[in-house]
């Protein structure tokens, strides 16, 4: 697939990614024109575990259910929440069958459930953690467990288009275990990877930017034409573009009563 995108012209390559759904929260369009390495620690595998030991859980921003619908054993009580339209019908027809409620949520404070209703609250790449609302919807003793975007994620992407970013504190691993303590939680575990992202192709950077969509707010091909172009020609001459993108794995336990 990289060298048959290698002999495509700019104009067949923007417009082939600009024709193909971004719904959902699956790359696998990119196989084989953009790689990404993986966190070391294996966030499915070590979800799926804690699904297998909870009584209530609840995924946070779940997509499309993507991960969720990769776990083997379900907890009795499992609900997931997501906001985009698209995707809440993505996950619907994919966790539903499996006995998942999935709820309609603009992903703002308040969250639609009671006190202490779930012993187990999971998130992958949440947009934003509300960490009072997590705290209040944990049982004494249950955990959050979350796979975040850290800061600066891809930044050598956003800034050949917007040029130079000021240092991003939001996703900072450190202010994030601060926000959780804050909350009244205990920070069990976090960790950090920094992990090589290769793009061999310009379609493959306007699939992405199209689909993660904070990485160039506002992106659309024909505004960033002139850059793309730019870009496209520095593959040809150069090879792949090279960025790294940012991780984080955090759990946090709410305390028992003393």
């Amino acid at each position: 697939m990289v060298a048959e995108a290698a002999k495509r012209s700019f104009d067949d390559l923007v417009a082939e990614a600009e024709s193909v759904s971004v719904d959902g929260w699956d790359f696998s369009w990119l196989d084989g024109r953009a790689t990404e390495e993986r966190p070391s620690w294996g966030y499915s595998r070590l979800m799926a575990g804690r699904m297998a030991r909870a009584h209530a859980a609840l995924d946070v921003q779940t997509g499309g259910g993507e991960v969720l619908a990769g776990v083997p054993r379900l907890p009795a009580v499992t609900v997931a929440t997501e906001s985009w339209p698209p995707n809440i019908a993505r996950a619907a027809a994919r966790l539903r069958p499996r006995g998942v409620a999935v709820v309609a949520d603009d992903d703002e404070p308040r969250l639609p459930f009671r006190d202490g209703a779930f012993d187990l609250v999971t998130s992958r790449h949440p947009v934003t953690t509300w960490w009072e609302e997590i705290a209040r919807v944990l049982r004494p003793g249950g955990t959050y467990f979350s796979q975040q975007v850290g800061p600066r994620s891809v930044v050598e992407l956003t800034e050949f288009f917007l040029g130079p970013q000021p240092r991003d504190t939001a996703r900072d691993p450190e202010l994030t275990r601060a926000a959780a303590e804050g909350a009244g939680l205990e920070v069990l575990d976090l960790r950090p990877e920094r992990l090589l992202t290769v793009f061999h192709d310009v379609g493959a950077v306007v699939y992405f930017l199209r689909k993660v969509i904070w990485i160039v707010p506002g992106f659309s091909a024909g505004r960033y034409r002139a850059e793309l172009r730019e870009l496209h020609d520095r593959i040809q001459d150069e090879g792949p573009f090279v960025a790294y993108a940012t991780r984080f794995l955090i759990e946090a336990r709410k305390p028992l009563p003393a």
